[in-house]
């Protein structure tokens, strides 16, 4: 069994979260290369500044960090931990050998839907802190990568809903928004 990887905002849901549970088969088609490793690198910026701040928060004069964003911290933290070896591995081979794209297939409990919702929304609220500048260094997420991020979460509530997975495509939420992982998708059409 790999090692989880540490946190990004792209990390599938936390495969622990369904514990005894059949696992549904989520396959990303078409998963960008060098975005997904641009927002993994993003991720890494928030993960290094929620540890920064999780440690000041234990200092017997800490700074005045929200509660909020010291219980988000700590809820990043400790529920997600990112793609097995086996996908970051094909990921970076693939970037080292060049290739735009990958498709990746991962196996995740039912209850992805919920911790796919439940990611965007702790990622959406730290964009929320990195914009107001007052307690975050990091830069909010780029529009590409909230798209991306967007696709990625949204792909394991659709697959998991029994949906057929949709490719990766540079315009796919610009025109429509993307639905929040965890809402009713929209079988019309498909």
């Amino acid at each position: 069994m790999s090692e989880p990887r540490p946190l990004d905002p792209t990390d599938p849901p936390d495969p622990d979260s369904g514990a005894g549970e059949r696992l549904m088969v989520v396959r990303l088609l078409r998963l960008p290369v060098r975005l997904h490793v641009r927002a993994r690198e993003h991720g890494e910026s928030l993960r290094r500044e929620f540890q920064l701040i999780a440690d000041q928060a234990r200092q017997p004069h800490h700074g005045a960090a929200p509660k909020e964003l010291l219980a988000l911290t700590v809820a990043v933290s400790a529920r997600y931990s990112g793609f097995a070896i086996e996908q970051e591995d094909a990921v970076d081979a693939a970037l080292e050998a060049g290739e735009p794209h990958i498709d990746l297939t991962m196996r995740v409990p039912a209850a992805a839907t919920q911790a796919a919702a439940a990611l965007r929304a702790m990622m959406d609220e730290a964009d929320e802190y990195c914009r107001e500048g007052k307690h975050m260094l990091t830069m909010a997420t780029p529009p590409d990568l909230v798209a991306y991020r967007s696709w990625y979460l949204t792909e394991f509530s659709r697959q998991v809903a029994g949906l057929a997975p949709q490719p990766w495509s540079p315009g796919a939420c610009d025109v429509a928004p993307c639905p929040h992982p965890g809402e009713p998708v929209d079988r019309v059409g498909e």
